[in-house]
């Protein structure tokens, strides 16, 4: 009889739990709306509470699904794995009381530190962090919470994930690829970076001991999770987008692997760290150096924030709902390169990784959402080819692409990206992060992990 285990995924839009028996094959997928709290000027900050509530909800739905979908009315999850998304994370004391709430991604809370950063830290922050400075890294948020008067003396930084797995029984930990995006990582030595830490006032024990993607955390508790869930290996697989990319095997190093969510992500698979130099040339092109959810290895990864453009947009032309938004995608299709309107009839900015506000500027009558949407295609394509001219400077060119992720499912998304992408094809897989992070789990229940995953 086949082990069951369960991948955990908490995305920007929506929190999902996909099961699997340990050789991949999808039983069940469910999700529920990540519960952000939205405030003024695009802040946006999540509760503790309300993420172990949902957490929660999902996971007694599918304790309850279960055993109809396999047949087995005694069935048991074996192991969990949990991923999620970067820069967001919450502050705990030793009991584990949260003392902030967790600001999302792209909340803009931070901009005063980043501007009063140190000179020296400023210029050496890409080179040794791998990460372009900005708001968007946790450590901004960090300081924007110490200087509004929070102490941080006894308390630690958990990432989503890390927090979860926490909440459900397992122990506390950093996992690599989600410490490398709080900007307190040295990527060449793997190491906490002493002068950051010191410019936030705290000491290494501010980020619980360092693992890789995968290692074993424990095992989840009754009263905690569901009977269903009690006694599964717990384990963290690491940042989303990085956990996506391996749910079909190792990436070929000459492949973008593209991950289309809130954020548009491309990756490419390194052996090894580029040098300090190269890390602060992608920095400055907002381009990321970090280490990888498969250990040993690294990242480049480039982002775009078109996923939340296209998603403000729908919510703009009034479409919520699966049926009108095949209508604008049909719509966007038959457009093409047919469009009537002049070249500069519609203007459209926000995507780069450093921005993600929507402003669309029409200077023509006749502008439909099709061709506002189209222009918002167009706006990524442009942004996107920068990138790759950047990374094709430091690593040679990649020859194919692989796109996943719930935009995929627009045949008019699809269509504009393999104008700028090469050789792009689409994973086959409703929701790759999910499986990704399941794989996760069913490596736990191997007496010997490998990193060899069968597509």
């Amino acid at each position: 009889m086949k082990r069951v285990v369960a991948g955990l995924d908490l995305g920007s839009t929506g929190i999902k739990v996909l099961v699997a028996d340990e050789d991949g094959t999808e039983l069940l997928i469910r999700q529920r709306p990540t519960p952000w709290h939205a405030g003024p000027g695009g802040t946006t900050d999540m509760l503790a509470e309300d993420l172990v509530a949902t957490v929660r909800q999902l996971l007694d739905e599918v304790a309850t699904s279960l055993p109809g979908i396999v047949g087995r009315p005694d069935v048991t999850i074996d192991a969990l794995a949990v991923s999620g998304m970067g820069e967001t994370g919450f502050l705990l004391d030793a009991g584990g009381v949260v003392a902030a709430p967790a600001f999302a991604w792209f909340d803009p809370r931070g901009r005063e530190q980043v501007e009063a950063l140190p000179p020296v830290l400023r210029a050496q922050f890409a080179g040794h962090t791998g990460l372009p400075v900005g708001v968007q890294v946790s450590v901004m948020k960090m300081l924007h919470l110490r200087d509004g008067g929070l102490s941080l003396g006894g308390l630690q930084w958990m990432n989503l994930p890390e927090f979860i797995v926490l909440t459900l029984g397992g122990r506390r930990a950093a996992e690599y690829s989600l410490v490398s995006r709080t900007g307190l990582l040295d990527q060449h030595t793997g190491a906490l970076w002493a002068d950051m830490l010191d410019h936030l006032g705290v000491g290494e024990s501010f980020i619980p001991g360092l693992v890789d993607a995968g290692e074993p955390l424990g095992r989840a508790e009754l009263g905690r999770v569901p009977a269903a869930f009690a006694g599964a290996a717990l384990t963290v697989a690491g940042h989303d987008h990085l956990v996506s990319a391996v749910s079909g095997g190792a990436i070929p190093g000459d492949r973008y692997h593209v991950s289309m969510g809130t954020a548009e992500v491309l990756l490419r698979v390194i052996e090894a760290p580029l040098s300090f130099d190269a890390r602060e040339r992608l920095g400055a092109r907002l381009i990321n150096c970090v280490r990888h959810v498969v250990p040993g290895q690294y990242v480049l990864v480039a982002g775009v924030k078109t996923g939340l453009l296209m998603r403000r947009a729908l919510q703009l032309f009034g479409i919520s709902d699966a049926e009108a938004r095949t209508r604008l995608d049909e719509a966007v299709v038959a457009i093409g390169s047919r469009s009537d309107l002049a070249d500069a009839a519609i203007e459209v900015r926000g995507a780069r990784n450093d921005d993600g506000v929507l402003q669309l500027t029409v200077r023509a009558d006749g502008v439909t959402p099709a061709e506002a949407f189209a222009a918002i295609l167009r706006h990524g394509n442009d942004e996107i080819a920068l990138l790759i001219d950047a990374m094709d400077r430091e690593v040679p060119p990649a020859t194919s692409t692989l796109l996943t992720g719930g935009w995929t499912g627009m045949r008019s998304v699809r269509e504009a990206r393999a104008t700028v992408l090469p050789g792009v094809s689409v994973s086959t897989h409703s929701q790759d992060t999910a499986l990704g992070t399941a794989l996760f789990a069913a490596r736990l229940l191997e007496a010997h992990r490998t990193w060899t995953v069968a597509s």
